[in-house]
């Protein structure tokens, strides 16, 4: 079964009249961290049974490029855990420039050092890299386990292979809302970008994240008292807004699904690594891709997908109040970063 990436298709466009352009596909919900707020300690992951192939999903993604999708990242889960995944780098990679603008992947970067060569000679020019703080002890404690000093040399590996790099950060309460700052000025020293999180209320943890919810406008306040900051309206085709730190090449991106909604230009989709496709990250409907694509091929991928796209909900339902519960029981490793 093959598809092209030649733009001759009908474009996707959900029942609220928003062009769809960009696609997260989570190649695995495993992971070899556990990120306090995204993963129970103890997680229960998909039997290998349920997981689409990488062809499946290489051809699924295809299929979106085809009608119009232009930006592809790939996340986990930790995407560089999947056995030949680079596989399926190097395949989507042949679209770029012939109907796909980017290929990305959101990365841990625990295993960077291994992969940062092969991901530019496959067509990536630069990865999000998940790293909360440069505090090897705070480190360990967010991730229940993890060595930060293995994520920097993984950064330090992506840069030296020409990956531009820009670090996801989650803004947690008491734990460190302190180096915020000082994580922008290493960005702006190392010539990176910086993206600042509030933490989802996605999937059952151990802990209550009201205790962790830190609201990026006090955050924002917090950043210029230190710099300055000019708004740059020009965007990477994902959920932040973004501000160029004066007098540097560095930029400072918030998504802020809870202080400033951001759903109404919506232009996602994720597709998940058992083949599903979810419209929107805080609700639960979707559609099995892999299944239509076995039972009926393209035709009946099309149709999957046309139906899914007009049930898309207008806005996520998120909400960080004490005891409540997650807005979606999925972890975010399941739909994907």
């Amino acid at each position: 079964m093959t598809t092209t990436s030649n733009r001759t298709e009908s474009s996707l466009v959900d029942g609220f009249g928003r062009t769809i352009r960009y696609l997260r596909v989570s190649v695995t919900d495993r992971c070899d961290l556990r990120c306090r707020y995204c993963m129970a300690e103890h997680m229960t992951f998909l039997p290998r049974a349920q997981i689409a192939t990488l062809d499946e999903l290489a051809i699924i993604t295809e299929r979106f490029i085809a009608r119009g999708v232009n930006k592809v990242r790939l996340s986990g889960g930790e995407p560089l855990v999947r056995r030949d995944v680079i596989d399926l780098v190097q395949r989507l990679g042949r679209h770029v420039g012939n109907g796909l603008d980017e290929l990305t992947m959101t990365t841990n970067g625990t295993r960077l050092t291994e992969y940062a060569d092969l991901l530019a000679g496959a067509g990536m020019r630069r990865i999000n890299v998940s790293m909360d703080t440069r505090d090897a002890d705070k480190f360990r404690f967010i991730t229940r386990h993890g060595d930060v000093a293995q994520v920097l040399d993984g950064i330090a590996a992506a840069r030296a292979a020409g990956l531009r790099v820009k670090i996801n950060m989650v803004a947690l309460k008491d734990f460190n809302e302190g180096e915020i700052g000082d994580m922008l000025a290493w960005c702006i020293d190392e010539g990176h970008d910086l993206t600042l999180i509030e933490t989802m209320p996605l999937g059952e943890v151990e802990e209550d994240r009201t205790d962790r919810f830190m609201p990026l406008t006090a955050v924002k306040e917090m950043i210029e008292a230190r710099f300055t900051l000019e708004r740059d309206m020009k965007g990477t085709g994902g959920p932040a807004r973004y501000w160029r730190v004066n007098g540097t090449s560095t930029r400072l991106g918030l998504i802020s699904p809870l202080t400033a909604n951001f759903c109404d230009g919506c232009n996602r989709v994720r597709l998940t690594t058992e083949g599903k496709l979810y419209t929107c990250l805080g609700h639960d409907d979707q559609r099995d891709l892999r299944h239509a694509l076995r039972e009926g091929g393209t035709a009946a991928l099309d149709a999957a997908i046309e139906s899914a796209l007009m049930t898309k909900p207008r806005r996520h339902d998120f909400r960080i109040e004490r005891d409540s519960a997650p807005a979606v029981a999925r972890h975010m490793s399941v739909t994907g970063g």
